[in-house]
């Protein structure tokens, strides 16, 4: 065991604060890393404030991990020391069921093990990468290309996955149309990793403000929701379209813009439920509405390689740790492009108590 320095919410009222938590030394298959970076997440706010319940205190929020390789296990055969690595939203699974045999940890029968707040089959909780240290077994330890930014890398362990997996699972391949509501953690990474593939990139905004920047991701078109002539326009041109939007909102829209046996990927969880589309919306045209969960551990990797292969990372702002609660409240107000990621050297000194 070894005392770690992090930062905890202690309550969900309370702002996060210096804390010490005791890692577990490396067992045999295990490897120890030293934390460089660690992205913001909504979900760490929704967590560290219990927004969906079932918070356990203190709590360590982060799962957008990019560190180094400090030291391994006896059985460590993947990894060894200076090697820069990443761990995303997942640390252990059963590794046994239908779904962790297909390399869908995160849909595992029995309960995978979130990086935070979660069981951990060693004792206690998870704590995740507000800190300075983690260990966490070869298996979901992923490595990550030398040639990309590490900073910018780290929110692809989970905005990067949950936009790369329906696209690939849909088999999004060059001369698709590909559409995606909201630009923001996930739509930015959407347009980037849709653009990459060679599908003609539509973006659903509600502002107009943002056009430009959608271009500059990779956008072919932008498209404002809330104009029914611009809406009308894009009626039945679509092959898949992923919607990033965290709230309740009329699916409709765009489900009338997809092609006959399009498909609406719901990727943003809302904290009450969609109105019920109309029916005829999906009977008429064949058209489907899913869902999808981050990604394996298999899958998640493909993405950080096809990410290095081509110059793909996230837009960000570096902050120090001491400035996560003003983060928190700035993409309350969706003040940032776009993602935060904690620069966690602004850590390595600090005397929690």
């Amino acid at each position: 065991m070894s005392i770690t320095h992090a930062y905890a919410a202690m309550s969900a009222t309370t702002p996060l604060v210096p804390w010490t938590l005791q890692r577990r030394a490396p067992g045999a298959q295990d490897v120890d890393i030293d934390i460089l970076y660690c992205g913001v997440c909504h979900s760490d706010l929704h967590a560290a404030r219990s927004d969906w319940g079932g918070t356990v205190y203190p709590i360590v929020p982060g799962h957008e991990i990019v560190g180094r390789v400090t030291a391994v296990g006896a059985g460590v055969t993947r990894f060894s020391p200076g090697q820069l690595v990443g761990v995303g939203c997942l640390v252990d699974s059963c590794r046994q069921c239908g779904s962790c045999a297909d390399g869908l940890e995160q849909y595992c029968e029995r309960g995978s093990t979130g990086t935070y707040n979660a069981p951990d089959k060693h004792g206690g909780i998870t704590y995740g990468g507000y800190s300075t240290r983690i260990v966490v077994d070869e298996a979901f330890v992923l490595r990550i290309p030398e040639t990309l930014d590490p900073a910018a890398a780290a929110p692809l362990l989970c905005a990067g996955i949950t936009t790369y997996s329906p696209l690939r699972h849909w088999q999004v391949k060059p001369g698709m149309a590909v559409g995606v509501v909201g630009l923001g953690g996930l739509g930015h990474m959407a347009i980037k990793l849709a653009k990459a593939m060679g599908a003609r990139v539509a973006l659903f905004t509600t502002s107009p403000a943002k056009a430009e920047d959608a271009r500059r991701l990779g956008a072919d078109e932008v498209i404002v929701s809330t104009d029914r002539a611009q809406m009308k326009a894009q009626s039945r041109r679509l092959d898949l379209v992923l919607d990033t939007i965290a709230a309740s909102h009329d699916l409709d829209v765009y489900l009338r813009t997809l092609k006959r046996d399009g498909t609406l990927v719901l990727i943003g969880v809302p904290d009450r439920p969609h109105a019920a589309p109309n029916v005829a919306n999906l009977v008429f045209q064949r058209r489907s509405i899913a869902g999808s969960l981050i990604g394996g551990i298999k899958e998640t990797q493909e993405m950080l390689d096809f990410c290095g292969a081509h110059g793909i990372v996230s837009d960000i702002e570096a902050i120090p740790m001491g400035r996560i609660n003003d983060a928190y409240e700035r993409m309350l107000r969706s003040d940032v492009r776009y993602r935060f990621v904690i620069d966690m050297s602004s850590l390595k000194n600090v005397n929690a108590g």
